[in-house]
């Protein structure tokens, strides 16, 4: 823990609120920050926390609310001003430029020069400088790239220090980094906090919380829950402000008796190099909604690609009705049966400017085909059809699909699969990005698919959607299964606690 009692305000964020087309992101969030301090900044996915510290970074700007430094107000309208008061972010992904030098990447855009040309003997005693004052002892000529992770993100930390940098953000830093290179971290953490400098901490991993935390700030749905000291907050009572919500009564599922087994995924890892999945098993029934919960990361997107066959799987196998089909291919899924919902719609779900009866036959357009040319009647009437079927809102099957709602998108991905007869659907976010109403709509098209004896892996980063709509919940950490959980006994704690690797 940090050995000295935290400062006075640097930072103070004051009804901040900020809206995105069908979504309210931040509601009057308040948040402050002391010099010398780590304060955590804790939520589910999607409460808010990325947001938050995107708009003190210049990244996005507020549509309401004030932003103090020293007790003044300022104005942070891009990154450049956020650098300018003094106010640094390390994302996960880190922003240096591998192929340069360590002392090139932390004097990048400030670097000395005489008579116009770069003067190298100073550069390298200014990073030399900066990598002392976080305890790193590094050869400023060394290449970026030949270092580990844990070194890259202290050459972030010794840059954010060479800009006189007052406040830094730090976003899951030790997401990738070995037990022993964490303890590294937070030494300097401690160090640069022992100097003065104020420190957010944005981590789901809740035993590294009251090692290096002052104070914790719970956001939930956008809103500030509260704030309270560490570690004296126990992590029961941070899940409960995390999950403390009922499952809204807009959920309307129709739970009925699993039929046959239709998926059966067993031992499934993912490509070499990107081990995000690894030794995956489980099942999805006719009749049966079976949610993938867990956190940023956790490698539920990489599944559900490795079961459409965008990747291919290390090991393992993908049955379908009894079949090993393990694709290698979307082709292979589509010809067994399988359909999938990106997480991203608009990128990798639909050809935008084309029109919804075009993108409605995409999967279909082998069999509608003779000679190599597609029949256009076919395609017509079968669009027509399922506009009608799932009242799809568009002028005509001939309409744009870039000009129709998130809603009516997502509809018309799920009527793509429809015409093409798909018995399994994987749906990634299904509700991503919809209204309310527009989401129940989503809900009883899937409760159809259901009753006429298709199954659905569903991944949703919403607790209450995953509870409200499945039959039965994996929840997924570090890539592997860690708890199924009967989604009638299941609660958001529970599954919180498993995502978070805290269950008993």
């Amino acid at each position: 823990m940090i050995d000295h009692a935290p400062g006075t305000p640097v930072l103070e964020m004051r009804g901040i609120r900020k809206v995105f087309p069908g979504v309210v992101a931040l509601d009057g969030v308040d948040f402050d920050l002391r010099a010398g301090e780590v304060h955590v900044l804790l939520g589910e996915n999607g409460a808010g926390k990325s947001t938050l510290m995107k708009i003190l970074s210049g990244a996005y700007t507020k549509d309401a609310g004030d932003v103090f430094i020293d007790g003044a107000p300022v104005s942070i309208g891009s990154p450049r001003d956020a650098q300018s008061l003094g106010i640094a972010t390390i994302y996960q992904e880190l922003s240096l430029v591998p192929q340069l030098t360590v002392a090139e990447n932390i004097l990048l855009g400030h670097e000395p020069s005489r008579a116009g040309v770069i003067d190298r003997a100073a550069m390298r005693d200014a990073a030399r400088r900066s990598l002392a004052e976080v305890g790193l002892d590094l050869d400023p000529d060394r290449r970026l790239d030949r270092l580990g992770i844990a070194e890259q993100q202290m050459v972030e930390v010794a840059k954010a220090l060479f800009r006189r940098a007052r406040v830094l953000v730090m976003d899951e830093p030790t997401s990738a980094l070995t037990a022993r290179e964490i303890d590294r971290l937070f030494d300097v953490i401690r160090r640069v906090t022992a100097a003065g400098v104020a420190v957010v901490y944005i981590s789901h991993r809740m035993r590294e919380l009251a090692e290096i935390g002052t104070r914790v700030t719970v956001l939930r749905d956008g809103r500030a829950v509260g704030t309270f000291p560490l570690p004296e907050t126990s992590f029961d009572a941070l899940i409960r402000l995390m999950a403390n919500r009922e499952v809204r009564d807009h959920f309307p599922r129709r739970r009925c008796k699993a039929g046959d087994e239709l998926l059966r995924l067993e031992h499934v890892s993912g490509p070499s190099g990107a081990p995000r999945v690894d030794d995956v098993s489980l099942t999805v029934c006719r009749g049966e909604i079976v949610g993938l919960a867990g956190l940023l990361g956790a490698g539920r997107t990489e599944l559900a690609r490795l079961v459409f066959g965008a990747d291919r799987p290390s090991s393992g196998r993908v049955v379908v009705s009894g079949r090993d089909v393990t694709p290698k291919t979307p082709r292979q899924a589509i010809a067994a049966g399988i359909g999938f919902l990106p997480e991203d719609r608009k990128r990798h779900g639909l050809v935008l400017m084309r029109s919804v009866g075009e993108n409605i036959g995409l999967p279909s357009l082998a069999r509608w085909s003779r000679a190599g040319v597609v029949s256009g009647r076919t395609e017509h009437e079968t669009a027509e059809r399922w506009v009608t079927e799932l009242r799809i809102k568009t002028p005509t099957v001939a309409e744009r699909v870039v000009r129709l709602s998130g809603g009516t998108q997502q509809k018309v991905v799920l009527a793509r699969w429809l015409a093409a007869d798909a018995s399994l659907l994987v749906m990634d976010e299904p509700t991503r990005g919809v209204d309310v109403g527009a989401k129940v709509e989503i809900y009883e098209l899937m409760n159809r698919l259901t009753d006429a004896g298709a199954g659905i892996l569903m991944i949703s980063s919403e607790l209450p959607e995953v509870l409200g709509m499945s039959d039965r919940i994996y929840v997924m950490r570090h890539g592997r299964i860690q708890a199924e959980l009967d989604a009638a006994s299941a609660s958001e704690e529970r599954v919180l606690q498993a995502a978070l690797g805290l269950a008993s």
